[in-house]
C-alpha cells in the first residue's frame, strides 16, 4: 500500500485546518449558504435530503485495517453507527453534523485518508479493478498508474473548476472489473503487439446518468512514460470547450458526442505535441518509487491446493456454497482472494455496522496481510488468503454477518441510497432493492440463475449504474408517485453495452414481479450454460418486452416464485 510522505501529510492536514476555518465562518454567520457551498464541495461535504452527507475518498479501492479501526470510530462517534461503500469505491457518511466534520477530517488525517475532491467539478477519486495485483490475467498492478494520477490530480491548479465533474478508471487485466468504458477516462493497461512495451489504451467519453454513452478509443497504445503529458492534454482540451452553459451538457462525453470522436482525437494530439512532456511526465525514479510501495506481500510457498481446505468444503456445504461464489483465483500458489458481500438477505447494499468493521478489520489484518479492497460493486474484498486459512476466515465472517454467499448473483444488487437520503433522488431504491434480494433468498434459486446484476438507480444521475445493469432499474417521479422503468441488457465489462428499456414504468410494488417475469423469460430462452446476458446478447430484446408486457397486463409471466 502506499504510505504518506512528508508532502502528503502537510497537505492533507493544510487541507483540515482550511476547512475548520471555513466552517466556523458559516457557523457563526461569516459565510453564506451560497459561498459556503463550493468549499464544502471541495471537501467531499454534501448537504443531503435530511442530513449533511460526508464522502470519504478509498483511492483505487485499497484500505487496511487500521483505517477500518478508524472509519468505524468516527461512525460510532459522529453517524448513526455505519456507514456506506458507494460505486466509487468510496465511503459516505449519511448523519454527520457540520460542526463535526473538522474533527472528523482530523481523524481521518490520522490514518492517511481524506475527502479532498470527492465531489464538486474535478478529476474525483480515480478507481481500480478490485483484484488488481493478485488476477491471474493482469498484465500490470493498475494501482500504481492510480496513485500517479491521483498525485498529479490533487487540487492542480488548471483543473480544479472543470465545467463538471470528472472520473477516471484504471484497468490492468485482460478482463474488465473496472468498467473502464463508462468513465470519462478509461485506462488499460497493455502491451504493444509487436514490441512488447506495457502502454495504455486511451478510452475517453464514457459516463452514465441523464445521458449514458459508452466511452471511444481515442489512442490504441500509449507508452507508459507519457501517461500525464497525454492526460493534460485530454484535459486543457476537455477544460477548454466544454459546455459551461448548462451542466446537464457539460461532460466531455458530450463534447465528444457533439464534435465527433475523429476531431476530439485530432484536438488531444495536437494539445499534446504542444505540451512540454518531459516537464509533466513523471521522472522514471519517482514512478519507481511509487510502484515499490506496491510490490507483492511476503507470501509463503506454498502448494497449489490444502487438504485442509478441501475437507473443509467437503464437511460444510455452505462454507463450499461460500468458496465457490466468493472465492477468485489467486495468481500465487496457496492463496485465494475472497470477496465479502454487503448485500445480506434483505440488507442495505453496501452499509456496514461499526461492528462489523472492526471484525472485518480483524479478519484483513490476521489473514490477509492487513490490506483488503472496496468495490465498485459495493462490496469489499480480502485479497490474499492462504487456501489453509479460508475456513477460520469464513467462521470470523459469519460470526459478524458477514458471510453471504451471493458475489455476482442476482442478489448481489448495486443500488444508490435514493429518496431515503439523497436531495436530488425521484424515488426509493433500497426498500426495492431489499424486495427483490428477498423474493431470490434461495441459494439454489441464486445458483440456478448463475451471474445477474441487478443495479438500481434513484434518479437519472445513475449513481447504481443502472444503465450497465444485465436488468436495470430507475425510479422516477410520475404524478406524484414512485415509478420505475426496467431496462434490460446493459453491460460494464469490455463488451460494454447500455441497456433497452423493455415497457412502461410501473410501480415499486409491481418491480419484483416484473424481475422474476424477466428470470422466467431468462430460464425458457437460454442455451446450455448461457448467462442471462449472454442469452440476451443472442435472443435479442423481444422476448423479454414480451414477458414484461405479459406481467404487466396481468397474464401469465412464466415459472412461479
Amino acid at each position: 500500500m502506499y504510505r504518506y510522505d512528508e508532502f502528503d501529510e502537510r497537505f492533507v492536514r493544510e487541507r483540515v485546518a482550511q476547512f475548520r476555518h471555513q466552517v466556523e465562518r458559516r457557523l457563526d454567520g461569516s459565510l453564506s449558504d451560497d459561498e459556503f457551498k463550493p468549499l464544502r464541495l471541495k471537501n467531499g461535504l454534501y448537504l443531503q435530503l435530511h442530513a449533511y452527507m460526508l464522502r470519504v475518498a478509498v483511492p483505487y479501492g485499497t484500505m487496511n485495517s487500521k483505517q477500518m479501526r478508524q472509519l468505524a470510530h468516527i461512525a460510532e462517534k459522529y453517524d448513526k453507527g455505519y456507514a456506506h461503500f458507494t460505486t466509487r469505491q468510496n465511503l459516505q457518511y449519511n448523519w454527520p453534523k457540520l460542526k463535526d466534520v473538522p474533527d472528523i477530517l482530523d481523524l481521518l488525517a490520522d490514518v492517511e485518508m481524506h475527502c479532498i475532491q470527492t465531489s464538486g467539478n474535478c478529476i474525483r477519486n480515480v478507481t481500480a479493478d478490485q483484484f488488481a495485483g493478485v488476477a491471474a490475467d493482469e498484465v500490470e498492478d493498475p494501482r500504481p498508474t492510480g496513485e500517479l494520477i491521483r498525485q498529479w490530480s490533487s487540487l492542480h491548479p488548471e483543473f480544479s473548476w472543470l465545467p463538471r465533474k470528472f472520473k477516471i478508471a484504471v484497468t490492468g487485466a485482460e478482463h474488465d472489473r473496472a468498467a473502464i468504458k463508462v468513465h470519462d477516462i478509461g485506462l488499460r493497461i497493455l502491451r504493444h503487439a509487436e514490441t512488447n512495451e506495457i502502454g495504455y489504451e486511451v478510452i475517453v467519453g464514457g459516463g452514465l446518468g441523464r445521458t449514458p454513452m459508452i466511452g471511444k478509443v481515442i489512442r490504441d497504445f500509449l507508452p507508459k512514460d507519457e501517461l500525464l503529458a497525454y492526460l493534460e492534454a485530454v484535459m486543457r482540451v476537455y477544460n477548454a470547450e466544454g459546455r459551461r452553459d448548462n451542466k446537464y451538457k457539460a461532460r466531455v462525453k458530450i463534447l465528444v458526442h457533439e464534435i465527433g470522436t475523429d476531431e476530439f482525437k485530432q484536438r488531444v494530439e495536437a494539445e499534446y505535441a504542444e505540451l512540454d512532456g518531459p516537464t509533466i511526465n513523471a521522472p522514471p525514479q519517482e514512478i519507481e518509487r511509487i510502484a515499490r510501495y506496491f510490490a507483492p506481500p511476503a507470501y509463503e510457498t506454498l502448494p497449489e491446493t490444502s487438504d485442509a481446505f478441501e475437507a473443509a468444503q467437503a464437511g460444510d456445504p455452505e462454507f463450499a456454497r461460500f468458496v465457490e461464489q466468493n472465492g477468485f483465483k489467486h495468481r500465487q500458489p496457496g492463496y485465494i482472494a475472497l470477496t465479502v458481500s454487503l448485500k445480506p438477505i434483505g440488507g442495505v447494499p453496501g452499509d456496514m455496522s461499526d461492528a462489523q468493521m472492526r471484525a472485518f478489520a480483524d479478519i484483513a489484518q490476521a489473514y490477509s496481510f492487513d490490506e483488503f479492497r472496496v468495490t465498485h460493486v459495493q462490496n469489499l474484498v480480502l485479497p490474499h488468503v492462504k487456501l489453509d486459512d479460508v475456513a477460520a476466515v469464513y467462521a470470523a465472517l459469519k460470526a459478524a454477518d458477514l458471510h453471504t454467499p451471493n458475489a455476482g448473483l442476482v442478489t448481489d444488487i448495486i443500488a444508490c441510497p435514493g429518496l431515503d437520503y439523497c436531495a436530488l433522488a425521484t424515488a426509493r431504491s433500497i426498500p426495492i432493492a431489499q424486495d427483490i434480494s428477498n423474493l431470490f433468498a434461495s441459494p439454489e434459486r441464486q445458483a440456478d440463475l448463475g451471474p445477474l446484476q441487478i443495479k438500481i438507480s434513484g434518479c437519472i444521475n445513475a449513481c447504481g449504474h443502472h444503465h450497465v445493469g444485465h436488468i436495470g432499474i430507475l425510479g422516477l417521479e410520475k404524478s406524484g408517485r414512485e415509478n420505475y422503468q426496467i431496462t434490460v441488457g446493459g453491460d460494464a465489462s469490455l463488451d460494454a453495452s447500455l441497456g433497452e428499456r423493455v415497457g412502461p414504468g410501473i410501480d415499486g410494488d409491481q418491480v419484483p414481479g416484473a424481475i422474476e417475469a424477466l428470470v422466467a423469460v431468462y430460464k425458457r430462452e437460454r442455451q446450455g450454460s448461457e448467462t442471462f446476458i449472454d442469452t440476451v446478447k443472442r435472443a435479442g430484446l423481444e422476448p423479454f418486452k414480451d414477458g414484461f408486457s405479459a406481467y404487466v397486463a396481468g397474464e401469465t409471466a412464466g415459472e412461479p416464485a
